[in-house]
């Protein structure tokens, strides 16, 4: 058996299937505190453990990484593209369903962003949403609690409904109390 980068390279039984090892990995950019970004990938299912991000970096080493050192994990299409967005805020209302926010981080900026409009989605770490730019190199942000020093609900923005056609009340029901 030999190994590469603590990698084994003999393939594993048909029936026996590590839970921690995840079929495919998001390519991110990490943003740090201190203004330093490292690339990588992450299991899109499980990246944060303990407070830890767990990175694979480009060199083939897993990292863990301090959600407190970190300021955002930007899942990006390309690593050579910049992860730093051109538009930081929506100019004018969002069209996707989801809840309009704008995060205020520690060092002053501003970013706008969607999340779910439903709350349980949200990890406990922190939060993933959507920037304003939809067709840039960054498709999602993970921004960590810790990064923060304000998040503000800017709207609620929901699926547009139909109007009702027909009356309101339906004509089929008789009454069973008179008032």
């Amino acid at each position: 058996m030999s190994s590469l980068a603590g990698f084994s390279c003999r393939s594993p039984k048909p029936d026996s299937r590590s839970p921690l090892m995840p079929s495919t990995h998001k390519k991110v950019i990490v943003r740090k505190m201190d203004r330093d970004s490292v690339s990588g990938y992450v299991s899109p299912a499980q990246f944060v453990n303990e407070g830890k991000l767990e990175l694979l970096n480009t060199a083939g080493n897993v990292v863990a990484m301090d959600l407190r050192e970190i300021k955002g994990v930007y899942f990006v299409r390309e690593f050579g593209d910049s992860e730093s967005l051109t538009r930081k805020t929506f100019t004018s209302r969002p069209r996707s369903e989801g809840l309009w926010v704008r995060l205020r981080f520690k060092d002053n900026e501003i970013l706008e962003g969607l999340m779910p409009a439903d709350l349980t989605q949200n990890m406990p770490e922190g939060f993933l949403i959507n920037p304003p730019d939809q067709r840039s190199n960054t498709q999602r942000i993970f921004v960590p609690r810790t990064a923060l020093e304000s998040l503000t609900v800017l709207a609620v923005i929901g699926a547009a409904r139909r109007p009702r056609r027909g009356p309101t009340d339906d004509q089929r029901q008789v009454p069973m109390f008179e008032e």
